[in-house]
């Protein structure tokens, strides 16, 4: 038996490699990554008060040493946050919705003499993929803002995850507020009808 399989769920298992066509501003390479992010609730059981846990996909480095979130090289011939969403699918395995831009970093590349400006978007996973280009070369794994705060080796990945989380408890918030400000205007109403 042949199954056919749509062409928007076949992913290349080769990651782009080489220099070539990379980004450089001022004499600094760009790279671009992401902060993959889902919710999960806490609960087996949940309630309609239980609010949804924040989780954020870490992975390890090419070299096992440290843990880090995907992030590569943006290139000539790509968006920002086209890069940035390759680099998070050859490197991690997940596909989502890239969100607004997080900021920029100047940082110092541990490997090469360096500096590097660093571009960082939040990534609302939607697929979680059995198989990616560097599955044989990473571990992903899914933790708390807070874990992975603790085992992220980068600083300035620390302040994208930061500046992520209070995005994100900022939307929370306001929405929290919005559904107060419904709800009271109900009472209200319901209470003018009586």
């Amino acid at each position: 038996m042949v199954a056919l399989v749509p062409q928007e769920n076949m992913v290349a298992l080769v990651s782009r490699t080489g220099r070539h066509l990379q980004r450089y501003s001022k004499g600094r390479r760009q790279v671009v990554g992401c902060i993959p992010y889902r919710y999960k609730t806490s609960k087996q059981t949940p309630s309609k008060h239980d609010a949804p846990e924040l989780e954020v996909l870490v992975i390890t480095s090419q070299k096992g040493k440290g843990m880090l979130f995907p992030k590569g090289g943006w290139e000539i011939d790509e968006s920002k946050e086209g890069a940035a969403s390759r680099e998070t699918l050859e490197e991690a395995g997940v596909r989502g919705l890239i969100e607004g831009e997080l900021g920029k970093w100047i940082f110092k590349s541990k490997s090469h003499d360096s500096y590097y400006d660093g571009y960082m978007f939040p990534l609302l996973v939607q697929e979680q993929l059995d198989f990616w280009p560097e599955k044989n070369l990473r571990q992903r794994i899914w933790m708390s803002a807070q874990e992975a705060r603790e085992v992220c080796q980068h600083w300035w990945m620390k302040e994208a995850l930061d500046r992520l989380v209070n995005r994100l408890t900022s939307q929370q918030r306001n929405q929290d507020q919005e559904l107060d400000h419904v709800l009271k205007a109900r009472r209200e109403n319901l209470m003018a009808c009586m």
